[in-house]
């Protein structure tokens, strides 16, 4: 599916005629905007656990399509495999499209007021979403308070004075859920190493957030290294020297000798005859880094490096059994790098080993048969009507239950179903 550009029939030769094309651009988009989660809700609504089979249910308990709660108390629940199917359609993940369709469910069932004003255009659909991610955990008392209190300034009010508001709304109607907060409060400590996105040059973001003590502990403790490093010799700036110390915190924990770093690098032939870019890939975090950041790492003393034998994916291995044997495996998770169903990302060394055409006694199993699926998306293969095939290694068409079509391959999903105007007629 490609959406198209209509360019417009006079162009705009004046700054004031610009902000007002952009004006009137941004009110058709958010006018789709809230006529897609209208949709999402009609969705929901025609998935009710009316229409899952109860027989079929009731034997493939596990396994087969169940209702799922994706809003707050009292909104009906949802088939859980139409979940995968609208998602999909819109070009998200399954994760988010779940959280999306519980957004307008919430907003149709739980706060009426507010789903009122987002169906008249009233209100962005971001905004209204927003409040009800934040009402989904509260009573219907409690809900019914936030839509009668926010309604009529939904379009204008902050996230600040929304939280207050939900903060008062827990207050008056649900005060056991006020003080299971305030037990909780101690939970949101955090701490988080951002190894997903890992900058070109090797680096990686970290936050968090810590108890205060913990957090003038380690305040003092950075301080401390980067100061040693100043006196060491060390030039750099002081963000930089902080940033060292930290790691050297890291590396010197009486707990452990050393620090084993499994790296798994992809480099192209001409890399190891030194005539190419001298850059290589990081499976471990899906990023580009240079091969002289490679040669940091490996040349620290502080780090044993474990060089594995070098795969060879063009390689094809077969055995007759079922069972996925451990060197089709790596060949299939350093092929593909993460579930293949459509907008999946979940690494692969994470995902199950499915076979594309399912296996039978007389049937093999190879790289060219085998595909990484995370747990729910196999069971929506299995159980939910979704079929694939491999065009060809590491390339896959899917079809949804619906007819939609998917081409996934190592670079992402495109949406590739024809418009029903132009399918064939049966």
């Amino acid at each position: 599916m490609t959406a198209t550009l209509t360019a417009p029939e006079t162009r705009p030769e004046t700054p004031a005629e610009v902000l007002a094309a952009a004006r009137a651009e941004k009110q058709v988009a958010q006018a789709a905007e809230c006529r897609l989660l209208e949709l999402a809700a009609e969705w929901a609504a025609m998935h009710s656990t009316a229409s899952i089979d109860d027989a079929a249910t009731h034997w493939a308990a596990g396994f087969g399509d169940t209702g799922i709660a994706v809003a707050g108390p009292g909104a009906p629940l949802v088939a859980e495999f139409c979940v995968a199917e609208f998602a999909a359609a819109v070009g998200l993940p399954t994760d988010v499209g779940s959280a999306y369709i519980g957004e307008a469910v919430e907003l149709r069932h739980r706060l009426a007021g507010l789903w009122g004003r987002v169906r008249r255009g009233e209100i962005p659909a971001w905004r209204a979403r927003r409040i009800a991610r934040q009402t989904m955990a509260l009573s219907a008392d409690a809900a019914a308070y936030v839509d009668r209190h926010i309604t009529h300034v939904a379009h204008k009010i902050g996230p600040v004075t929304t939280d207050r508001l939900i903060d008062e709304a827990i207050a008056r109607h649900d005060p056991e859920v006020a003080e299971r907060k305030r037990q909780e409060a101690a939970e949101r400590r955090h701490f988080v190493i951002d190894n997903r996105r890992v900058s070109f040059d090797g680096t990686s973001r970290c936050w968090g957030e810590l108890d205060l003590r913990d957090a003038l502990d380690l305040e003092d403790a950075v301080a401390a290294g980067a100061q040693r490093l100043k006196e060491a010799g060390c030039e750099e700036s002081l963000d930089v020297r902080r940033s060292m110390a930290l790691g050297d915190l890291a590396r010197n924990q009486t707990s452990k000798a050393g620090q084993q770093l499994v790296l798994y690098v992809h480099l192209a032939e001409q890399e190891l005859t030194g005539e190419g870019a001298g850059i290589a890939r990081l499976e471990n975090t899906a990023t580009i880094i240079t091969i002289d950041q490679i040669r940091e790492w490996t040349g620290n003393p502080d780090l044993a490096v474990v060089v594995k034998p070098v795969i060879d994916l063009a390689d094809h291995d077969r055995v007759d059994a079922y069972e996925v044997p451990d060197r089709i495996a790596e060949r299939v998770r350093l092929r593909d790098g993460h579930c293949v169903f459509p907008w999946c990302t979940r690494p692969a060394r994470t995902c199950d080993c499915d076979h594309v055409v399912p296996w039978d006694d007389d049937g093999v199993t190879c790289p060219c048969n085998v595909a990484p699926l995370c747990r729910r998306h196999h069971r929506l293969k299995t159980h939910g009507g979704w079929r694939y095939t491999q065009l060809e290694p590491g390339t896959f068409l899917w079809t949804s239950p619906h007819q939609h079509r998917y081409l996934v391959d190592h670079e992402g999903t495109l949406d590739v179903t024809r418009h029903p105007a132009h399918r064939r007629r049966a």
